[in-house]
């Protein structure tokens, strides 16, 4: 199969679909996978790397796009790369297609065999290829809302973890999976006042079990995330539900009343948000203050460390992207039900239940679309 990998265009978005020591390992199982040249510049992977691996170089995404069978990325493809996709061509990347109607009309117009990196499942029940960017983001979230404290970015200028004889500030985490734990574990590494909410007892179990008394675990309702919130100095927004649009959590009316220069981390945003004041911000310019609130709401967030995340993403997707090279989309898919959960358009049809709610189009079952 001849695998191409394009350069990333999201504003500031620097990670790459492919290593070279992914490269390799896909050319030595025969394949050929072509790479635009500097895609890996930004991150110190450099075109000679590249070419020592294996790979073809090319100048432009066009000739990728022309004449791979597969693409892989990093990033939901833009409008000027879904234009560029063909009827039965595979595109292996992110999607988060429930807040996007604009890519998911585009992919499904394209004919394309687009699979989703955070609808993939595993044995466990978790979202593997998901999993290492929630640990990302999770632990920036902490970072990012500790800035976003300062006086000069427009927030209350508190110090994380205070100073002896002056009050720590109070983290509240909405969400205790992935994001919300390695948020957690920052949060009380800086020595902040850490509070989890979920509405999964088991959750809040583990929660309890890892990280002991110096967490504060509460069970999810109206109420307790109105309370918390409105006490807190910086609410992290790390809840999900597998490929459909983030449940909104935090009221307009809620932020209102928080204290002022408090901050809102949206690590959520990527599925639409989980506060009803969030919208999407950039790197260039990643947050802005409503209702005397900051809000950081950056929707490529691993995107800053993108070097981390490129080699932390790969280590997860390398063997689908072998799977799928190895066997073709529909051997792939039928082997594997959790790579099958992956797959969220297929040649014209919306295959993810939960992308086809949230956009209110016609669902078509995954095995029936790779059965035609």
């Amino acid at each position: 199969m001849r695998i191409g990998v394009p350069k990333e265009i999201k504003v500031h978005e620097y990670r790459v679909g492919m290593t070279p020591a992914a490269v390799r390992e896909a050319v030595h199982h025969g394949h050929e996978v072509w790479v635009q040249k500097s895609a890996g510049f930004g991150i110190g992977l450099f075109d000679e790397h590249y070419a020592a691996a294996g790979a073809k170089l090319v100048e432009t995404a066009a000739e990728i796009f022309a004449a791979a069978d597969m693409i892989v990325k990093v990033k939901e493809p833009q409008p000027a790369e879904w234009k560029m996709l063909r009827e039965g061509q595979l595109l292996f990347t992110y999607l988060h297609l429930a807040p996007d109607p604009d890519q998911a009309r585009g992919l499904v117009e394209s004919g394309a065999v687009a699979i989703a990196y955070e609808t993939v499942t595993d044995a466990r029940g978790g979202l593997p290829l998901l999993a290492p960017m929630s640990e990302v983001a999770g632990r920036m979230s902490i970072q990012a809302g500790a800035h976003s404290l300062e006086i000069a970015q427009g927030g209350r200028g508190m110090l994380l973890g205070g100073v002896p004889g002056v009050p720590a500030a109070k983290v509240v985490i909405l969400g205790g999976g992935v994001s919300g734990m390695n948020a957690a574990r920052m949060a009380m590494g800086l020595e902040a006042h850490v509070t989890v909410i979920d509405i999964n007892l088991h959750t809040l179990y583990e929660l309890d079990l890892r990280f002991g008394p110096s967490l504060n675990t509460i069970y999810s309702t109206v109420d307790a995330i109105e309370e918390y919130v409105l006490g807190a100095d910086l609410v992290i927004g790390a809840v999900l539900v597998p490929g459909a649009a983030a449940p909104k959590l935090v009221s307009e009316d809620m932020v209102r009343k928080m204290k002022k220069g408090s901050v809102l981390v949206d690590i959520a945003i990527d599925q639409g948000g989980c506060f009803a004041t969030s919208h999407a911000t950039t790197h260039a310019d990643p947050t802005y203050v409503l209702h005397d609130v900051v809000h950081y709401c950056v929707a490529n967030m691993p995107g800053a460390v993108a070097r981390t995340s490129t080699f932390a993403l790969n280590n997860a997707t390398l063997p689908f992207t072998l799977a799928l090279a190895d066997k073709g989309y529909k051997q792939a898919l039928a082997d594997n039900r959790h790579l099958l959960a992956g797959l969220n358009v297929c040649k014209g049809q919306i295959t993810y239940r939960a992308v086809a709610d949230a956009l209110g189009v016609p669902f078509v079952d995954a095995e029936r679309a790779i059965s035609h």
